[in-house]
């Protein structure tokens, strides 16, 4: 079975693409990643999402285009040749343009990007709206990961019991702990690059800190840091669920309160503040330096080499690797995991998350069944318990490119 995955993250600035194929061996879940990219946000999206994602009110027609022109532009990417061959079928995230949270709990969560134009695009059938349903269950629709961290982390029966813990550095961080116990855990920590892109395309006109070469050589600002520290989110308890609807450049305005810093000492400043949330709160989710236990990171964020020098100086002496070193590219690895919940839905398989009562998880997405349905599986597979990520014979894992997050 081989799916193709597309997502954009809070960046907005691309459609990070996968193609996988998924071969079940008894119970477990062989899955092996054929391709994968960042294509460009179509130009004349950049305004109207700007506005979107900005909170401005837009008429009808407004959204209207814009949901259109979001499904036609995500069509183009998934109908691209792949030498991969090709797909059974596609999942599209969209582009979430909010995530509804008030107080601890989620009311709603809504990505545009009308899977149609994809359908008519592909020809394939197309899995979209993958959040709602955990949301209208009683969860937080986010974050996804640890549905597919409970199997790629399960322990194998050598294995020693040790605490393991994945990072996703996108525009807001979020991260997966699997406990000695095996028991699985999952939430948003705070922004990661959300605030540090919003500042850098404010201040001097930059898409972000390509780099960390502008944090790196920052000073970071102790009051500054102290204000962005106090902001309510922090001091939820987990499981929590955050967007960038929460983290904005209001925030960082608002912390700095009329001073004038240098650019590249904001910089500085909101590294620390990711690196060092993310720090407490791996430490308060059990994640020591103990043996065998580690940090794996991924997303867009590892190619920031100041947050990552930070990340490791304040977990130290955790090791903190990233999911390269374990097959899956830091750029394709939440896109993969989109292509695994295509897997999951097409097998009827509930996702499990946190925060979301085990008897009323749901089976992920809708399906726009218009061009194809759905294709048939050979024999109904056994649940997995566990993923393997299978690396691609003479390629091993491909090189990051750019990618982000929800």
């Amino acid at each position: 079975m081989r799916i193709r995955a597309l997502q954009s993250g809070t960046s907005a600035d691309g459609i990070d693409h996968v193609t996988a194929s998924f071969t079940p061996h008894g119970d477990v879940l062989h899955v092996r990643i054929e391709d994968h990219g960042t294509a460009p946000m179509p130009a004349d999206l950049g305004g109207p999402l700007a506005r979107a994602l900005g909170g401005d009110a837009l008429t009808g027609e407004e959204w209207n285009r814009l949901d259109t022109r979001l499904g036609q532009a995500f069509g183009d990417v998934a109908a691209r040749p792949s030498s991969a061959g090709a797909v059974d079928l596609v999942v599209s995230h969209g582009q979430t343009v909010h995530h509804g949270v008030s107080g601890d709990a989620v009311w709603g969560t809504l990505q545009l990007g009308q899977p149609a134009w994809i359908a008519r695009a592909t020809g394939a059938p197309v899995l979209f709206g993958v959040r709602v349903a955990d949301v209208a269950a009683g969860g937080m629709g986010a974050p996804l990961m640890t549905a597919f961290d409970e199997l790629w982390l399960a322990r194998g029966v050598d294995e020693p019991a040790a605490v393991v813990a994945t990072l996703n550095l996108g525009g807001i961080a979020n991260v997966q702990v699997r406990g000695a116990d095996g028991a699985m855990t999952g939430f948003d920590t705070g922004p990661a690059n959300a605030l540090l892109d919003a500042w850098t395309s404010s201040a001097v006109g930059e898409p972000c800190d390509r780099d960390g070469v502008r944090s790196a050589r920052g000073r970071v600002d102790t009051v500054l840091l102290e204000r962005l520290r106090r902001h309510p989110y922090f001091a939820l308890p987990a499981p929590k669920t955050t967007g960038r609807e929460t983290f904005d450049l209001g925030v960082v305005r608002d912390a700095l309160n009329g001073r004038e810093i240098a650019v590249d000492d904001v910089c500085a400043t909101l590294v620390e503040l990711t690196a060092g949330t993310v720090a407490d709160a791996l430490r308060d989710a059990g994640v020591t330096g103990a043996t065998g236990s580690r940090v794996i990171a991924s997303g867009g964020g590892t190619r920031n080499l100041h947050l990552m020098r930070r990340l490791r100086a304040l977990l130290a002496p955790l090791p903190v690797e990233t999911s390269d070193d374990h097959g899956i590219a830091s750029s394709a690895r939440e896109s993969l995991m989109f292509a695994t919940l295509g897997w999951f839905a097409l097998t009827r398989t509930p996702l499990r998350l946190p925060g979301t009562p085990s008897a009323a998880a749901a089976v992920a997405g809708q399906w726009d069944l218009s061009l194809a349905p759905l294709p048939v599986l050979d024999a109904s597979p056994t649940p997995p318990r566990r993923i393997v990520v299978d690396a691609v014979p003479g390629r091993g894992a491909a090189p990051g490119q750019e990618g982000d997050s929800r």
